[in-house]
C-alpha cells in the first residue's frame, strides 16, 4: 500500500519490521498496520494479551491494536493491557471501516444460508442482514477468520463479512460491498512499542497524551484531578473508568488531552500527582 508507505517514512516508524496484531491476515488491525506502517511483517495472534506479550518478550518490534471505535466505543481489554504492561503508544491511527460480503467466486446471494463475522461486525451490518431473509447470522472469531473458514472449506451456502484485503488474500469475491449501517464508521488504533525502546526522533511533534490515574475512594479527589487538568491548560479529549479488580467500586481513569507545548503536558503530569494514588503516562503521539 503506497499509502501506508508514505505515512511511514512521515512518522519515521518504516524501521519496525514486525509488528504483532489480534486476528487472522486480511483483519482491519492488519490493514491499519499496513497503513501506518508501510512494507511490515505481520504477526497475527489469537487473543490480544498475545499481541501484548510478544512485544513484551521482543518477538515483534511493535503491535498495532484497535483502542476506540466510533460506533462501538471503547476496547477497554486494551486499556487494561496498556496499564498492566511495560509498553507506550508511539503513533495514532484511524481507519475507515468498511464490512462487505464475501463468498467462494461464482456464489449468488440467493444461495447464501449462513453469514459468519465477528460479533461486533454483525451487529453494525444489521440492517443489511435483516434484508437476507433466507440466511441467518452466526457469530465467528474474527471477520478475516470468516472468510478464511469459508474459501479453505470451499463453502458454497456460506458467506463471511469482512475488509476487502481478506478477500485479496483467501481468494474470495466481494459478492456486496459496503454492507454496513452508517458510513462514519473509524477505528482508533495504536501503535505501540516497548517502553525501554528508544523513541524515534523523526516521529512527529506530539500535540496528544494519554495517561491512566487512580485517586483515593474520597470525596472531591476526581474533581481535583480534573481541576488540575484544567489549570494545566490541556483539552481534555476523552475520559474513560474501569474497575480495580480486587476493589469493588474503585476505578482506574484514563484521559487523552490535547497540548500546545511539551511543558503544558508535563504541567498536567505534575497537576495529577499531588491527588492521584497512580499516574502511569501511556504515551505521548501526534493525533490521528
Amino acid at each position: 500500500m503506497s499509502l501506508g508507505t508514505t505515512q511511514a517514512k512521515e512518522q519515521g516508524i518504516s524501521r519496525l519490521r514486525t509488528v504483532a496484531i489480534q486476528g487472522e491476515p486480511g483483519s482491519n488491525s492488519h490493514m491499519m498496520a499496513l497503513e501506518m506502517l508501510g512494507d511490515v511483517e505481520v504477526v497475527p495472534c489469537s487473543i490480544s494479551a498475545e499481541v501484548i506479550a510478544a512485544l513484551v518478550d521482543g518477538r515483534v518490534d511493535g503491535a498495532v491494536l484497535p483502542i476506540e471505535n466510533s460506533l462501538h466505543g471503547s476496547v477497554h481489554e486494551h486499556y487494561d493491557l496498556m496499564l498492566a504492561n511495560p509498553v507506550r503508544i508511539d503513533s495514532e491511527g484511524q481507519l475507515r471501516i468498511r464490512h462487505n460480503l464475501m463468498v467462494v467466486p461464482g456464489v449468488k446471494l440467493d444461495e447464501i444460508r449462513t453469514v459468519y463475522s465477528h460479533p461486533v461486525a454483525l451487529a453494525q451490518c444489521r440492517k443489511y442482514l435483516a434484508t437476507m431473509t433466507h440466511a441467518r447470522a452466526v457469530p465467528f472469531y474474527d471477520t478475516a477468520g470468516s472468510v478464511k473458514h469459508v474459501m479453505a472449506e470451499g463453502l458454497r451456502d456460506v458467506a463471511g463479512v469482512a475488509p476487502a484485503l481478506a478477500a485479496e488474500i483467501y481468494g474470495a469475491e466481494i459478492l456486496v460491498p459496503g454492507i454496513e449501517d452508517h458510513e462514519d464508521n473509524y477505528t482508533r488504533f495504536h501503535l505501540l512499542r516497548r517502553a525501554s525502546d528508544p523513541k524515534p526522533g523523526s516521529l512527529p511533534a506530539p500535540n496528544k497524551l494519554s495517561v491512566a490515574f487512580a485517586v483515593e475512594h474520597q470525596p472531591g479527589t476526581l474533581v481535583a484531578a480534573l481541576q488540575g487538568l484544567a489549570a494545566a491548560g490541556v483539552n481534555l479529549m476523552k475520559i474513560e473508568s474501569r474497575p480495580v479488580p480486587g476493589r469493588p467500586w474503585e476505578y482506574i481513569f484514563y484521559v487523552d488531552f490535547r497540548f500546545d507545548d511539551e511543558s503544558t503536558a508535563d504541567a498536567a503530569l505534575a497537576a495529577l500527582k499531588p491527588v492521584c494514588s497512580m499516574v502511569k503516562e501511556l504515551g505521548r503521539y501526534a493525533a490521528a
